[in-house]
C-alpha cells in the first residue's frame, strides 16, 4: 500500500488519536505530518500488511513519546510508553531520510511532505499553502537539494557526474544525522 493511500485510509483516526493526547490542533497536525513521515520511511519493515493500523498507530505513539520528551513540557508519558511496543529497525537510509525530514525548515518540509510523500500535483500544494505556484515549485527544489545535502553531511555520500548520491551508507553510530 502507498503512504498516499495509507493517508487517505488512517491520517484522520491518526490525528485523532494525537489529538487526545497533545491536545492542541497545531501541535496534533505537526506530530501527525511527522508519524507519516516515518511511515513513509519505514514502511518498508512492516512484514505482515493486516498490522498495517496497529503499526500506524505504534508510530503515532513513538512520534508523541518523542515530542513529551523533547518539549519542556511536565508530562506523565508512562502511560504512553507503556502503550509502544519495542521494534527493533536496522540501519538504512530511510532512517536518515527520515532525520534529515524533520530537521528541514517548515518552508521546505511542508510543501516537500505534500508532493513528494501524499502525491500532491504542485499545483494543488500551492493552493493548500495558500503559496504561488512558483514560490511552491522553488520550495520543492530547494527542500530536495538540502536533501541531498543532508545525505552528504549525514552519511558523507558525494554527487556523481549525473547528478545522482552515490556512497556506501555509515554505521548508526557514524550517521551524524541517526546517531
Amino acid at each position: 500500500m502507498t503512504t498516499k493511500k495509507i493517508w487517505e485510509t488512517y491520517s484522520q483516526d491518526i490525528k485523532r488519536f494525537i489529538k487526545d493526547k497533545v491536545k492542541q490542533n497545531d501541535i496534533a497536525d505537526d506530530l501527525l505530518q511527522d508519524t507519516f513521515i516515518k511511515v513513509h520511511t519505514k514502511i518498508h519493515t512492516l512484514k505482515d500488511d493486516s498490522k498495517l493500523k496497529a503499526w500506524l498507530f505504534s508510530v503515532a505513539r513513538y512520534t508523541v513519546l518523542d515530542y513529551f520528551k523533547t518539549s519542556k513540557l511536565k508530562v506523565n508519558t508512562n502511560e504512553i510508553e507503556a502503550e509502544v511496543e519495542t521494534e527493533i529497525y536496522k540501519h538504512s537510509e530511510k532512517d536518515c531520510l527520515r532525520g534529515i525530514l524533520v530537521n528541514l525548515p517548515k518552508k521546505y518540509r511542508n510543501p516537500i511532505f505534500l508532493s513528494d510523500i501524499m502525491g500532491l500535483k504542485q499545483r494543488e500544494v500551492a493552493e493548500r499553502l495558500k503559496l504561488p505556484l512558483s514560490t511552491v515549485k522553488s520550495q520543492i527544489q530547494r527542500g530536495r537539494t538540502k536533501i541531498a545535502e543532508g545525505f552528504m553531511d549525514c552519511c558523507g555520500y558525494k554527487l556523481n557526474e549525473e547528478g545522482h548520491l552515490v556512497g556506501e551508507l555509515k554505521e548508526k553510530e557514524d550517521c551524524k544525522i541517526c546517531h
